[in-house]
């Protein structure tokens, strides 16, 4: 059995229309037919897609998983995903974002990231089948020759070409200093690649005819280290068609089997002499790959936001229903043989955890997706300059935070079911397994914490972090009568002291900076996710001083709000604490005394 999920096209508009004033659209001329009556139908043909073709393959995908063929050295994926991978293909899912130079529709990159949580809430393994092939599409958009892009783009955007990246090797994961894959150049400017990969999504399956790997290799005149690195495009198929006689020595020579994203093919992968084109300059490939990387981060940051979703939308329909007992303060439901579980408040705190989360990290994803765009596309240089200050920031945040709290959220829904969410019969167990990749690929969260205080924060002399800390102090200045502002005030005050901290112990000692950064990038999350949590009740509240017809929808966001900012918000006292507590009772352990 699945878990429950209807896609919260409420809470979306809100953010889009209200929050994000309609994603800064109008300050794009790329984006002056995209007006909201097309969001609107985007939004709700998107939804439905992901209620019926993703969901009713979700827990079947589990169930059966990717089977590797030693014969044909192939890969088939679970029966339903074919339907679903079609319907999304063809529906044009794959190319929102694209140039359409090159097949795509040139659509907002945030309703992007609206498409990637509603399909990663419905089924997580499938959506990373697309959402690779996007992620590769942008990469070779941006540093492949106009050939390479002509040949290859506009079959990717109709989804009948996939994309994967080939970043690990066996004896390498984060330091890819250290790939030994050669790339050997051929008379024709070609080259022929060899090399084993490891843990390559979709790296071999059965949803689409040709698949086009980007590989990290080395040439043989190359620099030792990451700056010796280089990219290649290599696909499955060299030709047009998906023939025998064009198929490139690319290989699969086994599945991973893992915990969670079952239906997700998981592969080895052996290159013998297969024939790639350079992306970019040679050895520059690193750099050329981290577009890949970042829009991967940024994608598995929604997947943490897209499985917390479907498990509260679980555990909250489970609650309603559920009796058990009585209120501690007498029935609520004195009809019945036992009250709702809602009643009591170690459950409502639970769900309220979940809720009041779920919808501060969409705020913050979304916040930065309009963020990418406005980098992408304004036409001012400032705004541009501004607006990827934001996203290279806050992208090591999206990813850990949001995939932390997923996996938070996902245990809070087992809790809220009791001895039934440990079961498949309600779904959510199978979420909490497909989660727990989302803390540790495409960089693990320490990694990602570690890139936050030792890159990101440093980096132009400190400009995009003192640009956030100034307009989020702004928003408090001018949201100051609101209820709860002094909380998010001082939550302010723990980032800026933490902030300052880190530059001073940490410049003259690594290790400070290494031991806080965990710690800092939560508190960074949890102060971000609170500035937004002040700025929707104030929407909120504006609303009904309106007269909005909705006032159930708007009272919500301000008790949500109130949960959040009081309940929930406090913790980044505790974080600068563990922060300032220093180095000394993590590094003084001699490896014996562990």
């Amino acid at each position: 059995m699945s878990a429950h999920y209807q896609a919260p096209l409420r809470d979306i508009r809100f953010l889009i229309n209200e929050l994000l004033q309609g994603g800064r659209t109008d300050e794009i001329e790329k984006f002056s037919e995209v007006t909201p009556d097309l969001i609107d139908a985007i939004l709700e043909e998107g939804a439905r897609i992901c209620e019926n073709e993703f969901l009713a393959a979700n827990a079947p995908g589990d169930e059966q998983g990717c089977t590797y063929h030693p014969d044909t050295r192939s890969v088939t994926t679970p029966n339903e995903y074919k339907q679903a991978y079609k319907a999304f293909a063809e529906g044009g899912w794959l190319s929102m974002a694209l140039d359409e130079a090159y097949g795509g529709q040139a659509m907002p990159h945030l309703l992007g990231f609206v498409m990637e949580e509603m399909s990663c809430s419905a089924n997580m393994s499938l959506s990373m089948y697309p959402g690779l092939t996007i992620g590769a599409m942008n990469l070779i958009s941006a540093h492949a020759s106009e050939e390479l892009k002509h040949k290859y783009l506009p079959r990717m955007a109709t989804g009948e070409w996939t994309g994967t990246m080939c970043l690990t090797e066996p004896q390498c994961g984060t330091d890819l200093g250290l790939i030994k894959s050669k790339a050997v150049p051929n008379d024709d400017g070609s080259f022929a690649l060899t090399g084993n990969k490891i843990w390559i999504t979709s790296g071999e399956h059965d949803l689409a005819d040709n698949i086009i790997h980007l590989v990290l290799a080395k040439l043989p005149d190359a620099p030792s280290g990451v700056k010796g690195i280089s990219l290649f495009l290599v696909p499955k198929f060299l030709g047009e068609e998906a023939k025998d006689e064009n198929r490139n020595p690319i290989w699969c020579t086994g599945l991973e089997h893992k915990m969670g994203i079952k239906g997700s093919a998981t592969c080895f992968i052996s290159l013998e002499e297969a024939t790639g084109w350079l992306v970019g300059e040679p050895h520059r490939g690193l750099h050329a790959m981290f577009t890949m990387m970042n829009d991967a981060r940024l994608m598995v940051g929604l997947q943490g936001l897209g499985a917390s979703v479907s498990a509260y939308q679980t555990a909250l329909a489970f609650a309603k229903e559920r009796q058990q007992s009585r209120s501690v303060t007498g029935p609520k439901q004195p009809n019945q043989p036992a009250d709702t579980i809602t009643v009591h408040p170690d459950v409502r705190r639970m769900l309220l955890r979940q809720k009041t989360m779920i919808e501060a990290n969409r705020a913050l994803a979304y916040w930065t997706g309009m963020h990418i765009d406005v980098a992408r596309h304004h036409k001012d240089p400032d705004q541009r300059q501004a607006a990827d200050d934001f996203v290279q920031l806050l992208t090591p945040i999206v990813k850990a935070h949001l995939t932390d709290e997923g996996s938070t959220c996902c245990n809070l829904a087992i809790q809220t079911l009791g001895g039934s969410g440990y079961t498949k019969d309600w779904g959510i167990e199978q979420l909490a397994r497909d989660v727990r990749i989302t803390r540790i690929y495409e960089g693990t969260n320490g990694i990602q914490a570690l890139d936050l205080v030792g890159r990101k924060l440093p980096s132009n002399g400190g400009r995009a972090m003192r640009s956030l800390l100034s307009l989020i102090n702004d928003d408090i200045a001018k949201l100051e009568q609101q209820p709860h502002s002094e909380q998010v005030r001082h939550a302010l005050q723990d980032l800026q002291t933490a902030t300052l901290w880190l530059s001073k112990e940490g410049l003259k000692d690594p290790e400070q900076a290494a031991q806080a950064a965990s710690p800092f990038l939560r508190l960074m999350g949890l102060t971000l996710g609170g500035w937004l949590w002040l700025k929707m009740a104030a929407l909120a509240k504006e609303a009904l001083d309106k007269g909005s017809s909705e006032a159930a929808f708007y009272n919500a966001k301000i008790k949500s709000a109130a949960f959040f900012l009081s309940k929930v918000l406090p913790e980044t006292r505790l974080l600068l604490k563990e922060i300032e507590a220093g180095k000394e009772p993590l590094m003084a352990f001699l490896d014996e005394e562990f």
